[in-house]
Order: C-alpha cells, then structure tokens, then sequence
C-alpha cells in the first residue's frame, strides 16, 4: 500500500510469504532478511525461567521477553501461508511454531543428516561436462553448497575452489595451471 505524502511516495515493505517450499530460506539470514530464527530463541528464555522466585527486574526482563516472543510468534505467523497456517494455529510460543514447521519442511535430525550427506556425495562427485560452461558449472557448485549451509555445513571458498579446479575439464588445464 503507497501513501503520498507531499509528493514522496512511501511504500510499506511485504514480508514474503511461505508456502511450503525453500523452507530454508526462513532460516537463512543477513542483513536483508527478516531473521525470525532469532527471535524464536526468546520463547525458550521465558519458558525455562522459574517465575515464582523472581526480582522485579527479572519480572520486567521475563515479560519484556514475553512480548518479544508474541511478536515473533506474530511475524512467523504472518510469514505464512494460509494453507500451512492451520499447522501452527494452537501452538503459544514461537518456538513450538518454528519446530512444527521446521520437523515438518526440514524433517528431523535423522533426516536433515541424510539429506546433507546426500548433498555431500553430490558434491564430492560432481564434474564439469565437456558441452558445459563454465558458469553453468559454478551454478551447480553454488546450488549445492547453498543447499549444504541451508542444513548447517558451511563449505569454505578455499574447498569450493578447490573442487572446481579439481573437477574442471581438459580444455581448462592451462587456466588451471597459471591459477595454482
């Protein structure tokens, strides 16, 4: 929604919206991201406080975290979609709506182990093809290491490097050799 203000036009950003896919992406963050992960973390802090032998400063900290936690609870919310909203809708606190969605999208440890070892061997096995550019290639790196740190394994710049000297084809050896 714009709104005219002396002729300066404001527009009101959107949050993206989930449905269901790149659930990642909700966990990614940077500078240009809504990091609801972090915010998550509040509900857990008030939860684990034993409130009955509280200072007045605690009790202000644990409802100021309270009102953090509503907040995220709120963003997570909003940031899906309506078809996935009934997943969360009972749930009181941020982190047990960041848990369903995440078991369900990300699926459990078990899971998440198997798909980044899956994502690994995809890695480690990759070569470039003879009919490929090299920007297609570096594409294919790139997805797959993006997919690594989506389940928690940062894949340095020296290892990506590495493997696309290692993996490139013959006509690249030259190029090669000057770069090592």
């Amino acid at each position: 929604m714009a709104a005219t203000n002396q002729g300066v036009n404001i527009q009101q950003p959107t949050m993206p919206i989930f449905n269901g896919e790149n659930y990642g992406l909700l966990e990614f963050e940077d500078e240009n991201t809504f990091p609801i992960s972090r915010l998550v973390g509040f509900s857990e802090k008030w939860n684990m406080m034993n409130q009955a032998n509280l200072t007045n400063a605690q009790k202000e900290a644990l409802k100021e975290t309270k009102k953090k936690d509503a907040k995220a609870l709120f963003f997570i919310q909003q940031a899906i979609s309506e078809s996935l909203f009934p997943r969360i809708m009972r749930v009181a606190t941020a982190k047990e709506a960041w848990e369903v969605l995440q078991e369900e999208f990300q699926g459990n440890s078990k899971v998440r182990s198997i798909k980044l070892q899956s994502l690994r061997r995809d890695f480690e096995n990759l070569k470039m093809n003879e009919s490929e550019s090299l920007k297609d290639y570096y594409s294919k790196i790139n997805e797959i290491v993006n997919q690594m740190a989506l389940y928690g394994e940062v894949v340095t710049d020296k290892k990506v490097v590495e493997k696309i000297l290692i993996s490139l084809t013959d006509k690249y050896d030259a190029m090669v050799s000057i770069i090592e």
